[in-house]
């Protein structure tokens, strides 16, 4: 392991420039308005009349850009710090990611509010399905040509467009609530699942197919999830994930909380991910303010993310067990759970949802006594993965269930935004913490575990080895945990030192203007994608210099998953399904946001 004073940084990604030459060369330098952002990448405004021409030539490229990141619009009619970009009511952003060039491009479209048109994606990416789904339901923006352009965070019946500037932010915005006898069978009525509407018979020429619900409220559903299945018998013919049940707005809530003040928020998209979910935000806005943090900052916010992650593996390990039949294994995983809650605890003040990171920095230093119970977890955890490993992993009845179930390859799951330990089951070796080192991974050796058969059972395994490599991390964290400040010297962080706000007049009233309105961001958009528990997450700030973000876009690795359920699991048994949902390792906090 590298000390921080001897940082050697991973080589960069392939030069973003060469997507830029190779697009002016194709299409002419005068079809983009190339935007100067600090999210890391190109960002290209190109005209809705040349979008599919330059979406597919970039899908086709000998390097090509093969998955569809993410997908989403914004209202820019109320942002004044435009920078001279093309004139746009609302607009709508393509994030797209080349695993071969290590780089991302984004492609954005202007659209004008009496013209809120755009051809659909779907025949280049299948995942943009759902995106163009949560455009239409959240900015109401058309997509031409979509298969089935209906609303998915917000019921049927719902009016308006939620993350349109003049929809009210606040509850206290609207008329009080009620529900009349006649509008509550209206609104489940409006539930019904139509087969025909989505393409589905109700019967074959010999006999006639069950529709079942699975969901939205069942122990297998891992959450408030829906999955409407087309079964023959035993066999799943079609299915119809239906997600929103768990819906909070968060991204709206971004708009009416200062910088400082919407970091509790981020705890709870996904609620196993703890301080994990601080952290792409707050590396967001410290690029956002140009902040560097200390090297100790780094390496404690590492350590409690690696803790996270375990305590989630560990959750979905007992659960994963117990959905395809063995019942003790969830108890013991939860016990092992508790102990690294007791570390987590000892050091934020709480166990779930610390918001313990800071911009900046984190909420204070590391307690004494601190380095002694990471040692004791350190040493306590290898040996019980050593007996889950032999008991269950190797057990026969598991193995049957999982074995060759819900396998999909490399080109699949990048077709439909699979990453994180979904992806890496394939035998793709891609991991952010390798691939682009953030918050000081490039400090820390470890492997990357990787599976070949992209199956149920692979993506258990790779979890399992994941554990164990963060408690890798975990002890280089406790061995080499530079000393330091907690937090960064920079007037947009975290508050000052008490003793400096009684010595210095500016330094008193930054503080009082700070915990009283929040900092001011600078005016730009940045961005931050982080291997989380579950996959690939991250936020893309805008920011028209107030104390508030003007958009936040969070982009969770959940939403994909679930997408991509049919593709894997028509023509398998409902057990098969079963076992599939257990090993996608999805929260619905996390989908639905």
């Amino acid at each position: 392991m590298t000390a921080p004073s001897a940082l050697h940084t991973a080589p960069p990604p392939t030069a973003t420039d060469d997507v830029v030459a190779e697009l002016h060369a194709r299409f002419g330098a005068e079809a983009f308005t190339l935007q100067n952002t600090r999210t890391g990448m190109p960002v290209l405004w190109v005209a809705r009349e040349l979008l599919l021409e330059v979406l597919g030539y970039l899908r086709q490229l000998p390097k090509p850009y093969v998955m569809l990141y993410d997908l989403h619009g914004m209202d820019e009619r109320l942002r004044t710090q435009r920078r001279g970009l093309p004139a746009a009511d609302y607009s709508v952003f393509y994030h797209l990611l080349s695993i071969e060039r290590n780089s991302d491009v984004m492609i954005k479209v202007a659209l004008q509010e009496n013209d809120l048109k755009l051809p659909s994606a779907t025949r280049i990416w299948p995942n943009a399905n759902w995106y163009e789904r949560e455009v239409w339901d959240m900015f109401g923006i058309h997509f031409d040509g979509h298969p089935h352009l209906t609303r998915i965070m917000m019921p049927p019946t719902w009016e308006g467009h939620p993350l349109r500037k003049d929809y009210p932010a606040r509850a206290t915005e609207f008329d009080p609530y009620s529900l009349s006898a006649a509008k509550q069978d209206l609104e489940q009525e409006a539930l019904r699942f139509q087969p025909e509407d989505w393409g589905m018979q109700r019967h074959s020429e010999t006999e006639d197919y069950m529709f079942l619900n699975l969901g939205p409220n069942h122990p297998s559903a891992h959450g408030a999830f829906r999955i409407i299945l087309q079964l023959d018998g035993e066999e799943i013919v079609d299915c119809v994930p239906e997600v929103g049940y768990h819906h909070r707005g968060a991204e709206k809530m971004a708009e009416r909380q200062s910088w400082h003040s919407f970091i509790p928020y981020t705890d709870r998209i996904d609620y196993l991910g703890g301080v994990m979910n601080n952290l792409p935000y707050v590396l967001a806005v410290e690029k956002l303010a140009g902040i560097t943090v200390p090297d100790r900052v780094d390496f404690i916010r590492v350590m409690l993310a690696e803790f996270f992650r375990i305590n989630s593996h560990l959750l979905f390990l007992g659960t994963y067990i117990q959905d395809v039949g063995a019942m003790t294994p969830v108890f013991f995983t939860f016990t092992d759970r508790q102990r690294a809650y007791q570390v987590i605890e000892a050091i934020t003040g709480f166990r779930m949802h610390p918001a313990w990171y800071r911009i900046g920095g984190v909420a204070h230093d590391l307690p004494r006594g601190w380095d002694k119970l990471v040692r004791d977890f350190v040493a306590w955890l290898p040996k019980r993965l050593d007996e889950y490993e032999k008991a269950a992993l190797q057990n026969s009845i598991l193995r049957g269930r999982t074995l060759g179930v819900a396998a999909y390859n490399t080109q699949q799951a990048l077709a439909w935004g699979v990453t994180g330990s979904g992806l890496r089951a394939t035998g793709l070796d891609f991991d952010l913490r390798k691939a682009r080192p953030y918050s000081g991974y490039q400090h820390f050796d470890f492997e990357i575990p990787l599976a070949v058969n992209g199956d149920a059972y692979d993506r258990c395994i790779i979890r399992v080895e994941e554990m164990r490599q963060s408690l890798r991390i975990i002890e280089q964290c406790l061995n080499n945990m530079p000393a330091g400040p907690y937090k960064a010297d920079h007037p947009l962080t975290t508050p000052p030192p008490k003793e400096r706000t009684l010595q210095h007049i500016e330094t008193l009233i930054t503080h009082f203007l700070q915990v009283s309105w929040g900092p001011v961001m600078p005016a730009n958009e940045a961005f931050q994608m982080i291997e989380a528990t579950k996959g690939i997450n991250s936020y893309y700030l805008t920011s028209d210099g107030s104390t508030m973000s003007y958009r936040t876009r969070i982009r969770t690795p959940s939403f994909p998953h679930l997408q991509q359920i049919p593709a894997v699991i028509n023509g398998s048994m409902v057990a098969d399904l079963i076992a599939y949902l257990g090993s996608i390792d999805f929260v619905m906090a996390d989908v639905d946001r």
